[in-house]
């Protein structure tokens, strides 16, 4: 269930300034809200400082085109979806609330136009002053800086030539429904330009977060070890938050994300959290006392995931090898329809396991790629009390059943959990301080199948 987030009120909506002026353009705002002598107070962020790496200049492009009327914090929650339904009624596209690429250039061909003084109109230039985007109510973006008023630094690189580095500041802050007449507020801090630019400011930025508070940084792009403006930031950052489910290239991308992991830097993962529950269910089957003995003749392990991103399924593997103490021996790419791959593992007593992750095409594509959809874990010994299956509510366990044995199996449905969306799991996310060692081991399994692919 979304969190309900109260309304938001702006002390100061997006400000341009130079790079120099934010802290005394920052400051010259709490000043003016420093009291309730004339009216309602405001105070500063006192929680955290939230760096996010916002390579999709959508949100820019919206609010530009006044479409978008919140802060630019690369949270792309309801208000988001509010603005991008209320671009495609205005240009003629379904409406469907989501960011297709088709949507994507139209925005960026009509923002060219605002920066173009020939091509503007009185139309192009506020286009959506008809609409009421943000009537469509707030989403956790306003909760997480309702329970948490905190500084979100936002880095959004752009294409095209270097001209350097602009910047916006602006205040906003949830309006609090249980008495009170101090509102405690999140400062926004956008900086954008080319990455080059970006890169040469790191210091700036650097000086930007504030240095006694926890510090959280969203990159919501691949993250590179060798790109020297994410090494910095990492640097000065007590955690790094990612989501696999974006990933391009999940194979390489996951790989790039144990590799920084064993260098010692404090990631996670929010697509993570979208497998507790499959997780918790398998630890669940093998909890009586009468089975816990047969988890040891598990070596036969099958995952279906959603066709288009393996993250889901190699972390899972991860997981139970981490669990099992299987040593993976070898990592097989097949292909197919299924876009099989094949991993071999020694467990106890040097016993032979052998996993396949299967990406099964789904004509219902849910909203995170990659979702698991069904998965059972067997054994060769007949006489083994060990066959679980596991199920997605909406897919079922129709393959693993057609693949014979599913009447000795325990078979459990996992259902789909309502919190498994970016915007609520980035939300449980920033209430977490220390490194998570399950996850980091689970990577480290998994960091190890990935480098014995073969194709």
């Amino acid at each position: 269930m979304a969190t309900e987030a109260p309304p938001l009120v702006s002390l100061q909506a997006p400000k341009d300034v130079s790079i120099d002026e934010i802290d005394a353009s920052l400051r010259e705002i709490w000043q003016s809200y420093g009291s309730a002598e004339d009216g309602l107070a405001a105070t500063r962020a006192a929680t955290f400082s939230f760096l996010v790496y916002e390579p999709d200049a959508t949100q820019q492009y919206l609010s530009a085109l006044g479409f978008y009327t919140g802060p630019i914090d690369g949270i792309a929650g309801v208000r988001t979806e509010a603005a991008i339904k209320a671009a495609q009624k205005a240009y003629g596209f379904e409406v469907t609330g989501r960011n297709e690429t088709t949507l994507s250039l139209r925005l960026q061909q009509e923002f060219e136009k605002l920066t173009d003084l020939d091509k503007q109109t009185p139309e192009n230039l506020r286009t959506a002053l008809q609409y009421s985007p943000d009537s469509d109510g707030a989403g956790l973006a306003d909760a997480i800086a309702a329970s948490n008023p905190c500084r979100i630094i936002t880095l959004c690189p752009v294409l095209g030539e270097d001209k350097g580095v602009s910047a916006q500041v602006s205040a906003y802050c949830p309006i609090q429904k249980r008495g009170g007449s101090t509102l405690v507020c999140c400062e926004y801090i956008t900086l954008s330009g080319t990455a080059e630019a970006l890169e040469r400011i790191t210091g700036v930025i650097e000086a930007l977060i504030i240095p006694e508070l926890p510090k959280f940084m969203w990159w919501k792009a691949t993250p590179r070890p060798k790109f020297s403006l994410f090494n910095r930031l990492a640097d000065v950052c007590d955690s790094v938050i990612v989501d696999s489910s974006t990933f391009s290239r999940a194979e390489k991308d996951l790989n790039h994300v144990g590799n920084l992991i064993a260098s010692n830097v404090a990631i996670a993962d929010l697509n993570w959290r979208r497998i507790a529950a499959w997780q918790e269910l398998a630890a669940e089957a093998f909890d009586p006392p009468e089975r816990r003995a047969s988890i040891w003749d598990i070596d036969s392990v099958v995952v279906d995931y959603e066709k288009g991103n393996v993250a889901q399924a190699l972390l899972y593997l991860g997981w139970l090898a981490s669990r099992l103490q299987w040593q993976p021996v070898a990592y097989e790419y097949e292909g197919g329809d299924y876009d099989i791959r094949k991993v071999k593992f020694l467990g106890k007593d040097q016993r032979e396991i052998e996993a396949e992750l299967a990406g099964i095409p789904t004509a219902d594509w849910g909203e995170i790629p990659g979702d698991l959809v069904s998965l059972k874990l067997n054994s060769t010994n007949p006489k083994a009390d060990c066959c679980t299956v596991l199920c997605s509510e909406t897919t079922g366990c129709m393959r693993m059943e057609a693949g014979g044995g599913a009447q000795s199996c325990r078979v459990n449905q996992v259902s789909s959990l309502a919190d498994q969306d970016t915007e609520q799991l980035l939300g449980q996310q920033l209430q977490r301080w220390g490194r998570e060692v399950l996850y980091e081991e689970s990577m480290g399994v998994a960091n190890q199948i990935l480098a014995l692919r073969q194709e």
